[in-house]
């Protein structure tokens, strides 16, 4: 497990026993820190990730607290980070992803507009300047769908389509807790425009693949 979801899981067995409670302001990070075993910059990334979903709240000069919300509604929040650890679910849709989505980028390589093309490199420059993880996933999603769409295959882009869905909260939390996984991101659909306005099947079924696969190696490590 990744130290800084360790640290993460640490902080929810806090908010489980009662110890931290909604309103509660986290021990001085040094403490913590050792009190948790973790080193400082590991729980400084973990109550970064969770400040991003709302369980804890930063406030610059005065300290970190659990946020107002109540115990029901944080562990509601932690509950996806708990998910990724005990559900193959979505490790197995990755792996159909990876089998499926390189062969539709192939496709679309054969049949793809220079308006579509277009409307990619778009998603490309948007996704350098979006100001949260959230809005990253929802670019990253609309790029592979268009993707999808322009294979020329209708039911192999519905197929598809309802393969992304399950897989977003893991996307949202490699963004989060996974350093330079936005750029890394930004980076490979850029490869894969290239690749398909180069006319270049081969190239664009091999940069999907690596896309792809990121994602599902990264997950992978929490699950054997």
């Amino acid at each position: 497990m990744a130290v800084t979801d360790e640290a993460i899981l640490r902080i929810k067995e806090m908010i489980v026993s009662g110890e931290l409670r909604p309103g509660d302001r986290l021990p001085r990070e040094a403490d913590l820190a050792d009190r948790l075993g973790l080193s400082r910059n590991s729980l400084r990334e973990a109550v970064k990730a969770l400040s991003l979903i709302r369980v804890l709240d930063v406030r610059q000069g005065d300290g970190t607290y659990v946020t107002s919300l109540r115990a029901d509604e944080l562990l509601e929040a932690l509950s996806f980070v708990v998910d990724l650890h005990h559900d193959d679910t979505v490790l197995e849709v990755l792996e159909v992803r990876r089998i499926l989505e390189p062969a539709a980028t192939a496709l679309a390589a054969t049949l793809i507009s220079d308006e579509e093309i277009g409307t990619l490199y778009e998603l490309c420059d948007k996704a350098s300047t979006v100001d949260t993880v959230e809005h990253l996933v929802d670019n990253d999603m609309e790029f592979h769908r268009r993707i999808a769409e322009a294979s020329g295959n209708a039911y192999l882009a519905r197929l598809l389509d309802s393969l992304s869905g399950p897989t977003a909260r893991a996307r949202i939390w490699r963004g989060i807790t996974q350093a330079k996984a936005a750029s890394r991101t930004v980076a490979e659909h850029r490869a894969i425009a290239d690749a398909l306005a180069a006319r270049q099947p081969d190239v664009a079924r091999a940069w999907s693949t690596v896309h792809v696969a990121g994602v599902e190696q990264w997950l992978r490590q929490f699950t054997e």
